[in-house]
């Protein structure tokens, strides 16, 4: 079982940004590998720590982690810090750390971070796209195969140091200013920051050597997802030229309307309509659910607005925490046009002692129906 973030950091849930990023700063420098070097524990501490700030400093991860926990970023998803190796801590996180590792945050042992600034290793963009899912798939979870266009590198392409930065990525720039001498550094524009420029590339590839291709990707989408919830495939963006990090693809989740359920969280409603011949005798009816059809009984005398609570035939929590019901909402259709010879049965049923209404302590009103939907 995953380790939960905010323990990591040593913070409890109503934590601020800043108290988020003052815990972060003080875990890296704890666990740097500069300052632990050959410590397999201390490094893996490291990556988790840049793995809960990843998340924990996102307001939108934040508040979906919150609601589900590590499940929300699972089924072949990193919760954006998950599978981060060295480089993707130092390119996103390299400025927390301060001087305290020679400026640049970083070290020799990984990706050409050197504390001296060494070359970058640049990251892809990534790609968005949505997928559309119906209840069925949300409840049993699925594997679907999206086909993606993305940016990869062209073969036979090559790159050789940036003249420039002379491959550092970064240009220094020394200015006076009445305070002194004070120096500065940026990324080089020559090269984006990569240290590497282009030596040669296809005809077809654009300016960083990169072509487009339509790819068929595989996404594992764990049951109990919701509307809007984002998942990621790590690795599946666009590629950077020089070898670098290839980005992520990013996908949206949205729901299909089904044609006769309604989702509310993890429970479903269903809407069961019935005669007052079934009402009055009983009967017995097949309904969809989100695993099949399923047959319930109708006791005789059934009321109008009853609910029939079938547990258990909801969606699943994507927390873990069991499944949802299917509420079923029994109405009673009242004829609207009789014949001559319905109209003169009911006109002497009017008065009868069996068609008046005697609500029973078991009938419950509107308002407690709705209360007990919610408990």
């Amino acid at each position: 079982m995953k380790q939960d973030y905010y323990e990591i950091l040593g913070l409890s849930k109503n934590a601020t940004t800043a108290e988020i990023k003052k815990a972060y700063r003080k875990k890296a420098i704890e666990y740097h590998p500069d300052k632990n070097p050959g410590d397999a524990k201390a490094e893996e501490m490291f990556k988790k720590a840049a793995e809960a700030y990843e998340v924990l400093s996102n307001e939108d991860k934040r508040a979906r982690y919150d609601r589900f926990g590590h499940q929300a970023f699972e089924g072949g998803f990193g919760g954006g810090g998950g599978g981060m190796n060295m480089d993707d801590i130092f390119s996103q996180f390299g400025d927390i750390f301060g001087g305290a590792f020679g400026g640049g945050g970083g070290f020799s042992g990984f990706g050409g971070f050197g504390g001296g600034g060494g070359q970058r290793r640049m990251k892809g963009s990534n790609l968005r796209i949505r997928v559309a899912l119906t209840l069925e798939e949300i409840a049993n979870g699925v594997e679907k195969k999206i086909k993606v266009k993305r940016k990869i590198q062209a073969k036979d392409t090559t790159y050789k140091t940036c003249p420039t930065c002379h491959g550092s990525g970064q240009v220094t720039r020394v200015t006076n200013t009445i305070l002194g001498r004070m120096q500065t550094a940026s990324p080089c524009t020559s090269c984006g920051g990569s240290g590497q420029t282009i030596e040669h590339k296809p005809a077809d590839a654009d300016a960083q050597g990169l072509i487009m291709k339509e790819e068929t990707v595989s996404i594992k989408i764990p049951a109990g997802v919701v509307e809007g919830m984002q998942l990621k495939v790590s690795g599946k963006g666009n590629e950077a030229p020089g070898n670098g990090v290839p980005g992520d693809l990013l996908v949206a989740i949205e729901e299909k309307e089904h044609p006769a359920l309604q989702r509310e969280g993890d429970n479903l409603h269903y809407d069961l309509y019935i005669s007052f011949s079934e009402a009055t005798l009983g009967t017995s009816r097949e309904i969809d659910t989100v695993t099949g059809k399923v047959r319930i009984k109708i006791d005789e005398g059934v009321q109008s607005g009853k609910i029939l609570r079938l547990r258990g035939k909801g969606i699943p929590s994507i927390n873990g925490y069991g499944k949802g019901d299917l509420l079923v909402h029994v109405n009673v259709w009242t004829p609207k046009t009789l014949s001559r010879e319905q109209r003169e049965f009911f006109e002497r049923m009017a008065n009868d002692e069996h068609f008046q209404p005697k609500p029973e302590k078991s009938d419950k009103s509107f308002f407690e129906k709705v209360k007990d939907m919610f408990t």
